[in-house]
């Protein structure tokens, strides 16, 4: 069984310790790696690595680190069959799904491939007379990164490209759940032509994110996750001096009402709720129907989920594979459970699936449950999982407050063809990142992703504009040039002191 190890200064290490964590095919049920977990000598010397890069690597020129993001951008893009193929294999998701992932992590190297443009800084002639004023910003040195299982190539590509072109050196933590991609990523910068030690990944759990998070060469701390984890995350880092962004959780809601294309809706929503098994930050996990959309919704929702084919991630033919872990198959199959026992109904039932030939995987079908209430821990809980709840209300206005009561605000969307009803929730909700008759509103690389409340601690969302503002720090620069008044001749005598 190979042992998947860290990459530390440019090559692979199986560190100083002997932990190991298993990494299992979520669609066979069974381990297929090992990972080493890192020790706090593993965390100093990838810290040590990356530290002893920036010395160089801060100094680069713009035009060096866009050619090293250039060369980057080409390689991944010509590996995509062969890293959605990682994804799927670790975390279970289709191999369409993982592709996509992989696209939507290319945007953002992209957007960092034009950094030149993004770090240009301000002047202002003549501030005062004979005075210059001047601005530009400068790295920070060495940046962590700490990423879920979900996302495992897209979330890091949030991060490392745009703190790499911006001149800082990166460690790496990703999930142990799914390791691999990263170390295949960390082979494709130093083919770019990125020097060792720019570009570190570290694997292993608290220890190591508690080793990282203390370190005093550590600048600033980038993570996703749940909320009880980014809550942690922040508070330890900032009493440690970091800087730190740390998204969180969500409970995404979508609103529909009776004048949308319930059939449009309805098609999207089972995208959004069942996409990638549902464990993504971004799906939707609770429909409010306004009004008498609600059982005209439920029926075309409930005839979508029971479309999808779920299957073996590398099967073409699957349309949804399996969750990550079987612990995280019995968490949602619990969380429906209490949604029955507590009055909701389920309308379409994703417990027991069995998909023939994986009969030990960690499969849970599509699941709708209906009737659900604020108060059922169905609802309140982020279930991460392939389950829609829908709740009801009678008007927008009830929705806009049923969300705004929400303790997380990541995502929201309303199907409408009602422009005032669109306007008057986009400026309702409480809620970073919205989507008018878009389910699930990711924005581009070039706007910054993140939410607000309990989606999010700092005040920087990731990649676009706030992610360049995120890992450098302004310089503002007074200048003054005496005018003066006597020439100072060139002496061949030799210099005294007088």
């Amino acid at each position: 069984m190979a042992t998947i190890e860290h990459w530390i200064g440019g090559e692979f290490t199986a560190g100083s310790g002997n932990r190991t964590g298993p990494v299992f095919n979520p669609a066979t049920g069974r381990q297929q790696h090992d990972v080493v977990l890192a020790t706090s000598a593993d965390v100093e010397a990838a810290v040590g690595a990356a530290r002893a890069a920036f010395e160089s690597w801060g100094q680069a020129s713009l035009s060096r680190r866009t050619k090293v993001m250039f060369n980057f951008r080409e390689l991944v893009n010509a590996r995509v069959k062969e890293l959605a193929e990682i994804i799927s294999d670790e975390h279970g998701k289709v191999l369409s799904d993982a592709a996509g992932e992989v696209q939507r992590g290319l945007e953002v190297i992209e957007f960092a491939c034009g950094i030149p443009q993004l770090l240009k800084g301000e002047y202002s002639d003549q501030a005062s007379t004979g005075v210059d004023v001047f601005s530009f910003r400068e790295p920070l040195g060495v940046c962590v990164g700490i990423t879920p299982f979900n996302f495992p190539a897209m979330v890091p590509m949030w991060m490392y490209p745009v703190a790499i072109a911006c001149g800082n050196t990166f460690v790496l933590k990703p999930s142990e759940r799914d390791p691999s991609a990263s170390n295949y990523v960390a082979g494709l910068l130093k083919e770019a032509g990125l020097p060792d030690g720019v570009f570190n990944v570290v694997h292993g759990d608290k220890s190591a994110v508690d080793a990282l998070l203390h370190h005093p060469d550590v600048a600033a701390v980038s993570f996703v996750g749940s909320t009880p984890i980014a809550r942690y995350i922040y508070e330890q880092g900032n009493a440690h001096g970091k800087r730190v962004q740390a998204l969180g959780g969500a409970k995404n809601h979508a609103i529909i009402l009776p004048d949308a294309d319930l059939e449009f809706a309805a098609g999207h929503l089972a995208a959004a709720a069942f996409g990638s098994a549902g464990e993504r930050c971004m799906a939707i996990s609770a429909a409010v129907a306004v009004g008498g959309a609600g059982d005209a919704l439920v029926d075309l929702v409930n005839r979508k989920a029971g479309e999808v084919v779920v299957g073996n991630g590398r099967d073409a033919a699957s349309e949804m594979g399996p969750v990550v872990t079987a612990a995280a198959k019995q968490r949602i199959e619990g969380l429906i459970d209490s949604g029955e026992r507590e009055g909701a109904k389920v309308t379409v039932d994703g417990r027991g699936l069995t998909v023939p030939g994986f009969e030990d995987g960690f499969f849970v079908g599509p699941t709708v449950i209906d009737q659900v209430e604020p108060s059922m821990e169905v609802y309140r809980e982020e279930i991460f999982g392939p389950v829609l709840s829908v709740v009801r209300t009678d008007t927008v206005d009830a929705a806009i407050e049923l969300i705004n009561s929400n303790p997380y605000g990541n995502g929201t969307a309303i199907f409408t063809s009602s422009g005032e009803a669109a306007r008057r929730f986009q400026r309702g909700v409480k809620v970073g990142m919205i989507g008018i008759n878009v389910p699930v509103p990711v924005p581009m690389a070039y706007y910054s992703f993140g939410g607000w409340k309990d989606s999010l601690f700092g005040d920087k969302h990731v990649h676009g504009p706030e992610g360049v503002s995120f890992y450098t720090r302004a310089k503002v620069v007074t200048s003054r040039w005496p005018h003066v008044s006597h020439a100072y001749d060139a002496s061949l005598q030799f210099p005294t002191a007088s």
